[in-house]
């Protein structure tokens, strides 16, 4: 448990939630697609203006009282995790077109998820806080169908060539591989935890901030994608997006 607070807030310090962008920062990355037989994959739904202006709103709060935090911007952009695994690069459009497949017989756009509470993971002086989604049954089957859709294409583990690297964080490190690959069965079904990551802070801060009250709110996924994990977990890169109905 402590490995993985400590993946979560390295994560959080140099977070990349977005897509790496532009000619120049492509041609650093070294854990290109094509050069490896395995990639790392993150399906994930990005929601919509209303969870962003609260993650945003919330991020700024915390930023002020730990600007050596991270801010959410171009590149931190929120997102809701549904399924991280190793997929097999020569397969990468297969797993898409099985994704496809699930996510487009859902009316997504029109789901209202609900945002519940605040939450921290705690880490010595520090924590990292997010915005937890009450976890429904129509996200629970959408995960479920997810795993079951992408598993043909899918290999156990795989080394460091899986992910994406840069200049500025150019190793994996071991946790976020075994993190990976232990995410089907740990994270899935009944210890499935949707969130929307919101910042980093001092934990006696966040233990205020959760005593609060929550004022609980509704919102929609705004698209659905398909990303590159990077190290420790993070978003690197788009690799597919899914129109959503």
């Amino acid at each position: 448990m402590n490995n993985l607070r400590q993946l979560i807030i390295k994560a959080a310090m140099v977070c990349a939630l977005a897509p790496a962008t532009g000619n120049a920062l492509a041609q650093e990355q070294s854990g290109s697609v094509e050069q490896n037989s395995i990639t790392a994959i993150d399906i994930l739904l990005e929601p919509d203006a209303t969870m962003l202006q609260y993650a945003e709103t919330a991020n700024a709060r915390l930023l002020k009282v730990f600007p050596k935090g991270f801010a959410l911007d171009a590149t931190h952009r929120p997102h809701i995790t549904l399924l991280q695994r190793y997929v097999r690069t020569a397969d990468l459009d297969k797993a898409y077109a099985a994704a496809d497949k699930v996510l487009t017989k859902q009316k997504l756009a029109s789901w209202k998820l609900q945002a519940s509470k605040y939450y921290y993971l705690p880490t010595g002086e520090l924590g990292l806080a997010g915005i937890v989604v009450k976890p429904t049954n129509n996200l629970l089957k959408l995960q479920k169908q997810l795993v079951t859709a992408v598993a043909p294409f899918t290999v156990k583990t795989a080394t460091a060539a899986a992910f994406v690297t840069t200049p500025e964080d150019p190793e994996i490190n071991q946790p976020t591989i075994d993190y990976i690959a232990s995410y089907v069965p740990k994270q899935i079904g009944k210890t499935f935890n949707p969130h929307v990551t919101i910042g980093l802070a001092p934990a006696d801060y966040l233990k205020g901030m959760l005593a609060e009250p929550f004022e609980t709110f509704t919102f929609s996924p705004a698209g659905a994608a398909v990303y590159q994990l990077g190290n420790n977990g993070t978003a690197r890169k788009q690799l597919k997006t899914f129109e959503l109905k």
